[in-house]
């Protein structure tokens, strides 16, 4: 069986899983590659989701043999006998699993931003992955699980090689499989599209979904109110996912170009373009690139065809909505940005950049004619730098706004807002019809 891709591995999935009629369940993905197929079992289940974390503790003179485990809320799981055979003493298991405990904590921090996990005591947890080639780690989120009080333990996954699967069929009460190939050489074969997934996406598909607002009543005018949806935005014959939002009496629309590794689904600009949307701004978040094109890492740096993709879909979006046009440009996005924007007829309202890298753009710098601001975080030293070198070559109307404090993702504490505060007031200075919406206060704003 091959599937078409992680999402639609997982529907087809939640098909079988959803035969079990299981009593309260719980969906955790394993990061990165199972959570786009868990979100799936999980929207068909109607069962939250989260994600499961765990670690190996691996032989420090033969990492590849693992003494133990360890999970989130101190779960820890050791093996006496291979501590004795590989003759291991207390100071070198200590010494592996502190530091095997802070890179499971630095996942739990990009993937939950902050939340709590889910509490899984007498809960029937559903752990799944894309697929299964060895089975350990799925083997020691089963026990994980088990030891957070979870009952029963479903394992579910698309594809598994037999070998493993047997093994699994141990330490799981139920194991769900839709494909056993004979001959298995990887998870990856049994996908047409298997780009990896970016730490942004899994956080994005673990964020809670906000509680949509009732719509607002239609004005006398024909307004109509905000509208969301997904779109396929055509990038001279190269289809591209995008997220569309158009509020009631929108003053302009803002396109979100974003960084290497990142997508539309970014929980960092999702938040930016949620306040612009409050404010009165239309967004489209979308992919500058195919799945395919991705693989390939020099396409993340390739700023004309970057640049090319976001001149293609601006015209695309032109003949859609009929409102002027801004650009969001977050680390390379940004110079794609303003490489398109230097464009003789880009004709772009306004620019701002989020950490940006418009070091990238150097050569088209003096043509850019939008009015540019760019933001950059206060600790961020190499990238205010090149934000500064950058800003000597600009010939239009520009501005530096430096975040105190804020690193280069801007994962600080009330950091994201000061950005999108920023981005709301220079879009609002340059969109003449753009009120300026009431907001959360921030000492640390700086525009």
């Amino acid at each position: 069986m091959l599937f078409a891709d992680r999402t639609a591995a997982g529907r087809q999935l939640a098909g079988e899983v959803s035969r079990l009629s299981l009593a309260e369940p719980v969906v955790l993905g394993l990061p990165r590659g199972g959570v786009p197929v868990a979100a799936e079992v999980a929207r068909v289940l109607g069962a939250p989701l989260d994600v499961i974390v765990v670690r190996k503790l691996g032989v420090p003179f033969q990492p590849e043999v693992a003494f133990g485990a360890i999970g989130e809320g101190g779960v820890r799981l050791i093996s006496a006998a291979t501590v004795r055979a590989a003759g291991l003493e207390e100071r070198d298991c200590a010494r592996v699993e502190e530091a095997e405990r802070a890179a499971l904590q630095r996942s739990l921090t990009r993937y939950r931003h902050g939340r709590e996990r889910i509490a899984l005591t007498g809960r029937t947890v559903v752990i799944v992955d894309d697929g299964i080639a060895t089975g350990s780690t799925a083997s020691v989120a089963c026990e994980v699980a088990r030891e957070h009080g979870a009952a029963p333990v479903v394992l579910a996954v698309p594809v598994a090689a037999p070998q493993a699967l047997e093994q699994l069929r141990r330490v799981a009460d139920k194991v769900v499989c839709l494909s056993v190939p004979r001959h298995f050489l990887a998870v990856g074969q049994w996908y047409e599209d298997f780009s990896q997934v970016e730490d942004e996406e899994v956080a994005a598909l673990l964020a809670p979904t906000p509680r949509a607002r009732p719509a607002a009543p239609a004005q006398a005018s024909g307004q109509s109110p905000t509208q969301t949806g997904e779109v396929a935005v055509d990038a001279g014959g190269t289809a591209l996912p995008g997220l569309l939002t158009v509020p009631e009496d929108a003053a302009g629309v803002v396109v979100f170009a974003h960084g290497s590794g990142s997508g539309r689904l970014s929980p960092r600009n999702r938040h930016v373009a949620e306040v612009l949307n409050r404010a009165g701004l239309a967004t489209l978040l979308f992919d500058l690139l195919t799945p395919s094109e991705a693989r390939n890492r020099a396409n993340v740096f390739d700023m004309p065809l970057l640049a090319l993709r976001l001149t293609q879909t601006t015209s695309w979006l032109r003949a859609r909505v009929p409102l002027r046009i801004c650009y969001f440009g977050a680390s390379t996005g940004a110079a794609a940005a303003l490489t398109a924007a230097a464009e003789p007829r880009s004709d772009i309202a306004a620019i701002v950049s989020r950490g940006g890298r418009p070091d990238l753009a150097v050569s088209r710098l003096e043509a850019v004619r939008a009015p540019t601001l760019l933001i950059v975080g206060g600790a961020d030293d190499q990238v205010l730098d090149l934000n500064r070198q950058a800003a000597a070559r600009l010939r239009c109307e520009h501005q530096i706004g430096v975040v105190p404090g804020a690193t280069h993702l801007f994962e600080e504490p009330g950091a994201l807002d000061a950005v999108a505060d920023a981005a709301q007031d220079w879009f609002a200075r340059h969109l003449p019809h753009l009120g300026t919406a009431p907001r959360r206060s921030n000492e640390n704003r700086q525009t």
